[in-house]
């Protein structure tokens, strides 16, 4: 018998041995089916489990979980209609001794334990071992390696929290020749600004800039980012606000580098009448936030010594809480900005780590339709690492408070280069609402988010949000390296945020050099400290 299939698939004939040509019928039942209709039939269902396999492939390639389970769940129930019942090869054992639950003495560690996978597949095909026995033998390899890589980014997070609360050599190096310099050098003590510039201080029609900081370097490549790119610099004004110990050093360096033609202001925090004059809420605020992280006794070495439970996230930010930064004057001093300059209209607030590479005076000309903060959101954009950030992020919706209040999936919004309609300002409670908020989270034991001075601002100026052009502030360049140099070059303002500060030595070398570029390493007090790009 022979079987002839049209090119088309229109026609399919069997061919007897004897050579009529005669088309033959099956009978399955009481019904007659042709040969062709079997064929068809065949070649149908090929088609659909080969769409079946392939849709199911790429679902579970492209990493849902969710669809591959529900394919899996249908294949389940069609299975055995269609193809046959498929049992799994593996051992139930298996499955029951891997998802048993996580023992305290399963934790500790133990010599018989295999270390690398050629001592697990030579002691198996020693053993030889039942399915039970494999199924311990396996479960225990697996939790060392996962107790090592825990280990290991509990490390990672401890170092990377050493580095970046210590104060560099060369930094404090710097600030001390500077201070030298201020007490036997008249030229280094010079009036910021000069008399005959005062009144551009108050000013409204000149471009005005706030910069809090007590890191000098730091400051100067701000400073001389601002000017270098400005295309009125003369219409410039810096004021640099800074702590009583960094005073000193930060007016010799302005005194002894200045950058005319823009006017450059620099004042320490006790030199603000507001701020000498009764109760002040932020260092209210400071003492009892000091009183709660004391907590962490111990320091460091106590958060890490034998922590086999927390996630090492969590570690991360207990960790994070001792950074000095937190406990610092200069983060928390931008909610008093209408106080402290009551006679402005609009400033801009920069960051300390951050670098501007363009003209800032085009931000004036941007209406912030009656909002008090202009600034950039960060749940949208290119980079899904960086740009993914909402209300959820920062704020702990687990606890009433917040989950009442807030809405999780809000988008949220970046400190670093803000602009503030202090006029709109002076018409809210945005400053009641911050401390008011500030009090909540002590009054909870810091459960309402973990640290910082974002989370309370993303309350305090809720509602109070102008979203401005991304050009304007690119973030995430101190913790992580996926933004490229070509990319942040293109950016306004870039923006340091994260541990890897560009003046630190775990900074991300490919892309220092934006932050370097305005050091001069010329000068004698950057020499005399050794401060140089690696």
């Amino acid at each position: 018998m022979q079987l002839h299939v049209s090119p088309s698939l229109r026609h399919v004939t069997v061919f007897p041995g004897k050579g009529v040509r005669e088309f033959i019928k099956v009978r399955i039942g009481s019904r007659w089916i042709s040969y062709r209709m079997l064929f068809y039939s065949l070649l149908f269902f090929t088609f659909l489990l080969r769409f079946i396999f392939v849709f199911s492939t790429v679902d579970t390639i492209d990493g849902d979980p969710s669809k591959w389970f529900h394919h899996w769940l249908l294949g389940k129930r069609i299975g055995p209609r269609i193809l046959g019942r498929m049992e799994s090869n593996v051992p139930e054992v298996i499955y029951q001794i891997l998802d048993e639950a996580i023992s305290e003495e399963e934790v500790e560690p133990k010599s018989d334990i295999p270390q690398t996978l050629q001592d697990f597949m030579a002691d198996i095909k020693q053993t030889t071992p039942d399915a039970k026995a494999f199924a311990l033998k396996l479960r225990q390899m697996v939790l060392l390696l996962e107790q090592r890589t825990r280990k290991a980014k509990i490390q990672e997070y401890l170092y990377r929290h050493v580095a970046s609360s210590s104060i560099p050599k060369h930094l404090h190096c710097l600030a001390l020749k500077l201070a030298n310099e201020h007490s036997n050098n008249a030229a280094a003590r010079l009036q910021l600004p000069s008399a005959d510039l005062v009144p551009t201080l108050v000013d409204n029609s000149y471009f005005h800039f706030v910069l809090a900081s007590d890191n000098v370097l730091a400051a100067s490549v701000v400073a001389k980012s601002l000017i270098k790119n400005a295309l009125h610099p003369r219409k410039f004004v810096l004021h640099i606000i800074t702590d009583r110990k960094t005073y000193a050093p930060m007016q010799a360096w302005f005194s002894l580098h200045p950058l005319a033609p823009a006017v450059i202001e620099v004042k320490a925090l006790h030199q603000f009448d507001w701020l000498s004059k009764g109760k002040v809420p932020v260092l209210e605020a400071m003492e009892k936030d000091q009183r709660v992280r004391s907590k962490f006794r111990g320091g460091s070495s106590a958060i890490v010594a034998k922590n086999y439970t927390e996630k090492p996230q969590v570690i991360a930010a207990k960790l994070q809480a001792l950074s000095p930064k937190y406990n610092s004057l200069m983060n928390h001093i931008r909610i008093h900005l209408p106080e402290l300059f009551p006679s402005l209209n609009k400033v801009v607030f920069l960051d300390d780590d951050i670098v501007i590479q363009t003209d800032l005076s085009a931000l004036w000309d941007i209406d912030m339709n009656g909002k008090v903060n202009g600034a950039v959101e960060t749940c949208r954009g290119e980079d899904s690492f960086v740009m993914s950030k909402r209300f959820k992020s920062y704020l702990n919706f687990s606890h009433p408070l917040i989950a009442n209040n807030f809405d999780p999936n809000e988008c949220a919004w970046a400190y670093g280069m803000n602009i503030f309609d202090l006029e709109a300002w002076r018409k809210t409670n945005i400053t009641l609402t911050y401390y008011h908020w500030l009090e909540q989270n002590l009054k909870s034991d810091l459960s309402l988010w973990q640290l910082g001075t974002l989370p309370p601002g993303l309350i305090a100026f809720h509602g109070q949000v102008h979203v401005i052009d991304p050009f304007w502030h690119m973030l995430g360049l101190g913790y992580q390296d996926n933004t490229t140099l070509s990319d942040a070059e293109t950016a306004g303002v870039i923006h340091f945020n994260g541990r890897a500060k560009p003046w630190l030595d775990i900074a991300f070398p490919q892309l220092r050099p934006l932050w370097a570029k305005y050091i001069g390493f010329s000068d004698k007090f950057i020499k005399g400290c050794h401060i140089r790009v690696y």
